[in-house]
């Protein structure tokens, strides 16, 4: 059982960070038995500005809820040398190395910092051995600048299955799914995990503990890899991707090369890339992140999801044509409209 106490942080607002926050929240004003003490939000611009005057406002089951949530900023929280329990990472993995700034002051020695973000996480090689143990990816954290702020003994993996969006500040969208899979990076099954995953069942979510948190991000990403950009390209939900005989094939030409990956560092999948196609047919016609963020006018993720995965290539020898071809192309998309630096 959590022990009061238990403060908790969320960096970002947006789809994902403003669902949980939200549910956390609830659990709160419901007086969950396992609920956190405290939860408050941390956000910038204009998502910080319509909290704090309208509430987050979360849209489930077609019922709009307002959450009155805290909402300080990282600033303030620094000067006043306010601490946190968990601090839960939802921001988009280009932010992060100025989120990680904002939260380094907000830590204390046994602070955890659970990232529910999409990709691979700059901290994806700590923990778990192979032959890239310990490297940088530096696709997603250059310089090392983020593991220099939040040491790897602070880091809980999570695995987000469920499918939010956010069409206008503090205005998140609920569809579908209700997963979390969270993990020590080691796989170890700690008293820190036992306490983070009570709180998020008591707060209503599917949460499981996983023995590969790595192993879990590497299966989601095999899919996300090709379906975001690819649909970010073609304007299309991921029904019309896959319906395409000659896009379908590409798809799965950059999944076997994930896979040879993934197998060189510790990480196999033991499916072919028709086995996921049939899960992901299964949920029918909608966007991705990626295509939501490109019809927004957002900058994209790309590096977190396909440029992470070319640079492991590079680091085990295997050759990633499509690979390369999928992030040179929605790199260049990209750059024509804004949503990545030149």
């Amino acid at each position: 059982m959590i022990q009061k106490p238990f403060k908790v942080a969320v960096i970002g607002a947006g789809a994902i960070g403003g669902w949980i926050a939200a549910r956390l929240h609830l659990a709160i004003e419901t007086q969950s038995e396992h609920a956190a003490s405290e939860v408050c939000v941390i956000t910038r611009g204009e998502t910080h500005r319509t909290i704090q005057t309208s509430g987050l406002r979360l849209v489930q089951k077609g019922e709009q809820q307002t959450h009155w949530i805290p909402g300080p900023t990282a600033n303030f929280l620094k000067e006043s040398g306010q601490t946190f329990d968990l601090i839960i990472v939802s921001v988009k993995a280009q932010t992060m190395a100025q989120a990680a700034v904002d939260i380094a002051p907000l830590m204390h020695a046994d602070t955890a910092v659970l990232t529910a973000m999409n990709g691979v996480p700059w901290w994806f090689l700590q923990g778990f051995g192979g032959e890239c143990q310990g490297k940088t990816l530096q696709s997603v954290d250059p310089g090392g600048a983020i593991t220099t702020l939040i040491a790897p003994q602070h880091i809980l993996g999570c695995v987000v299955h469920a499918s939010c969006s956010t069409t206008s500040p503090g205005l998140v969208q609920h569809h579908f799914g209700n997963g979390l899979i969270i993990g020590e990076p080691s796989g170890a099954v700690t008293p820190r995990l036992e306490r983070v995953l009570a709180l998020f069942k008591g707060a209503g979510f599917d949460a499981t503990a996983s023995g590969s948190i790595q192993r879990d991000i590497w299966y989601k990403l095999w899919g996300n890899m090709t379906m975001n950009p690819i649909s970010a390209l073609t304007g299309s939900t991921t029904d019309r991707v896959l319906g395409d005989d000659l896009v379908r094939g590409f798809v799965s030409a950059v999944m076997l090369e994930a896979k040879e990956i993934g197998a060189r560092i510790g990480l196999p999948i033991d499916q072919a890339p028709e086995d996921r196609h049939a899960v992901t047919a299964k949920l029918g016609a909608f966007k991705t992140s990626m295509l939501q963020d490109t019809e927004a006018g957002r900058a994209i993720e790309l590096d977190a999801i396909v440029g992470a995965v070319h640079e492991l290539g590079h680091f085990t020898g295997v050759a990633t044509p499509h690979t390369s071809a999928l992030l040179g192309l929605t790199r260049l998309m990209a750059q024509q409209r804004g949503l990545y630096p030149t």
